[in-house]
């Protein structure tokens, strides 16, 4: 087994070599280390070698985790977001990658508006229509997004997405693709209080091929620490 940080260089060397294969030399991809179940020692150890975005998947983690390192890191939601937990986790995360509802959004926003608070939150797609996923279908995107616009206190960021798992990456490219199409084209219609900055998508299994296909926000977690026992 690598050490963290040998696993650190050579995901960072894949990124550079993803962006150079497609001519984005200029660009930044945001890793972001999913510490799902990976204790606050290593996750302290990933910040001391420079990893400073970590990305949580339940309430529960993200705030037990949030009292012993607090600001030390940025905090990304990235699973599912339940709308009774909001409370708990607004004023800890930088960027909420799972708004995939409007009650979510409502939510969202009677909250950050109580504390004077705009979040910023990425739309979560399931570009590949999985019933074991949530998130909007592509075509539903435009429309949400028309919805939510007199909400003052969500800042949209950009677009999120999980592909399905495949062996061969090559096989969920469209998924990333169509993405990057939608944000084009969300783009194109230049809604004032929204910003395409941020494309999420690509996890250890593929994001070689996500970075090829525009995002510039990889989620990774057993390419950094390993496969992990999930309950």
């Amino acid at each position: 087994m690598k050490n963290l940080q040998e696993n650190i260089l050579e995901i960072q060397a894949n990124i550079e070599e993803s962006l150079d294969k497609v001519g984005r030399t200029k660009d930044e991809v945001t890793l972001i280390a999913v510490t799902k179940t990976v204790d606050v020692d290593l996750i302290q150890k990933s910040l001391d070698l420079g990893l400073n975005n970590i990305g949580e998947n339940r309430v529960q983690e993200l705030q037990r985790k949030y009292e012993e390192i607090g600001d030390k890191a940025t905090w990304h939601m990235i699973g599912h977001l339940q709308t009774n937990k909001v409370k708990y986790i607004l004023d800890k995360v930088s960027l909420i990658h799972s708004l995939n509802r409007i009650s979510l959004a409502k939510e969202l926003n009677k909250r950050a508006k109580d504390t004077n608070k705009i979040i910023e939150t990425l739309i979560q797609v399931n570009v590949a229509e999985e019933e074991s996923k949530f998130g909007f279908k592509t075509g539903e995107v435009i429309p949400f997004i028309e919805s939510i616009l007199s909400m003052e206190n969500i800042k949209i960021k950009g677009l999120m997405t999980i592909a399905p798992y495949a062996e061969d990456p090559e096989e969920v490219r469209y998924v990333f693709r169509e993405l990057r199409n939608l944000k084009e084209t969300i783009e194109s219609r230049n809604y004032k209080e929204v910003d395409m900055k941020y494309l999420s998508m690509g996890m250890t299994n593929d994001y070689k091929v996500a970075i090829e296909e525009g995002s510039n926000m990889v989620r990774i977690g057993t390419a950094l620490f390993g496969k992990r026992e999930y309950k």
